[in-house]
């Protein structure tokens, strides 16, 4: 059942500073601190890649800085920081090599097509996206979105999950009017009514909420589609002894961070505030609209099998089959943490 309610930011200097004070946890912005050993080959500490910018990366941020200094490294980054070299089809591109990945399943699928080895080890946070849109735009539910102006982050799980939310009523991506925009103008184009509607994370949905008072009105619906914001590896980072078992280690970690962060939220939010430069009351009201799973959970594959469908056919190919797709979920670190699933 729908419930319906009445800038992407790089990781500054001084944003990295104040998470570091808060967490304990070693960060980075880059990799020019120390050479990138190949894989295969440990050095140093566990790097982990994870945008700064979104809600998503805050039981990383808390699993970091409890480990203790010196045991991670969170830099800026996302799934194509575990592919060497120039990574075709990423949307943003930040510097340095990881050994693990916070993101969303839409890049991993994205880009494990030319990097079969990419891993997907648990689903940290799942979020739950939002429409929000005019209702002085005559739109009152979702079927309301046909022939009006949508603006979304194309190519991202926000543009699939605008998809699913489309499809759930009868309702094809060529419906709407699609207005391409960063998640930072997703507030501003609501206010200056360039746009009728949005579908994005959090907390650009908060912001635009809140920039519409009683004119907005929102939808959204877990079981048509919710985000896995995925820990990824890859195969080779798997087959090292010492980067497994600091990945063990790491996934005992989220398990009790991801429980503070549903269960104690306010631990948490300074470290994403620090991280993205977001205001901590902004953070705090963007929250509820996220799970902490830390696991691996069934719905994952089956929202990959649907999402591959999607991806294909933007791409020209033939979509992955389902043992295909499932291969690219790793579920014996779990089982190595003792975490069920």
């Amino acid at each position: 059942m729908a419930i319906v309610d009445p800038r992407p930011n790089l990781w500054t200097r001084r944003a990295l500073t104040g998470a570091a004070l808060a967490t304990g946890a070693t960060l980075a912005t880059g990799c020019a601190s120390r050479p990138v050993a190949p894989h295969g080959v440990a050095s140093g500490p566990l790097r982990i890649a994870a945008r700064p910018d979104v809600l998503e990366v805050g039981p990383i941020l808390h699993a970091a800085g409890a480990m203790g200094a010196g045991r991670v490294v969170v830099s800026g980054g996302g799934v194509p920081n575990l592919i060497d070299g120039p990574v075709a089809g990423a949307i943003d591109s930040f510097p340095g090599r990881a050994d693990a990945a916070g993101q969303a399943e839409t890049q991993l699928l994205r880009l494990s097509v030319a990097n079969p080895d990419l891993r997907i080890v648990m689903t940290v946070t799942e979020g739950v996206y939002r429409i929000v849109a005019r209702r002085s735009a005559g739109i009152t539910r979702v079927a309301d979105l046909a022939g009006k102006r949508v603006g979304i982050f194309e190519r991202t799980s926000a543009a699939f999950f605008l998809h699913r939310m489309l499809d759930h009523v009868g309702l094809g991506d060529a419906d709407i009017v699609r207005v391409a925009l960063r998640p930072g103008d997703m507030a501003k184009a609501m206010i200056e009514q360039r746009v009728d509607a949005i579908a994005i994370w959090e907390p650009e949905s908060e912001r635009a909420v809140r920039a519409l008072g009683a004119d907005a009105v929102t939808f959204a619906d877990p079981d048509v589609y919710r985000e896995f914001y995925n820990l990824n590896t890859t195969a080779a980072a798997l087959a090292d002894p010492v980067r497994r078992a600091a990945l063990v280690a790491l996934m005992r970690a989220l398990v009790l961070s991801c429980r503070i962060s549903a269960e104690r939220p306010g631990e948490v939010w300074p470290l994403v505030a620090a991280s993205s430069g977001f205001p901590a009351e902004l953070v705090a009201a963007g929250w509820p609209h996220h799970r902490f799973p830390a696991t691996l959970a069934p719905a994952l594959l089956d929202t990959m099998v649907a999402e591959e469908r999607w991806l294909a056919a933007q791409d020209g190919r033939a979509p992955r089959t389902r043992p295909e797709l499932d291969r690219l979920i790793d579920r014996t670190l779990l089982a190595e943490a003792g975490i069920r699933s």
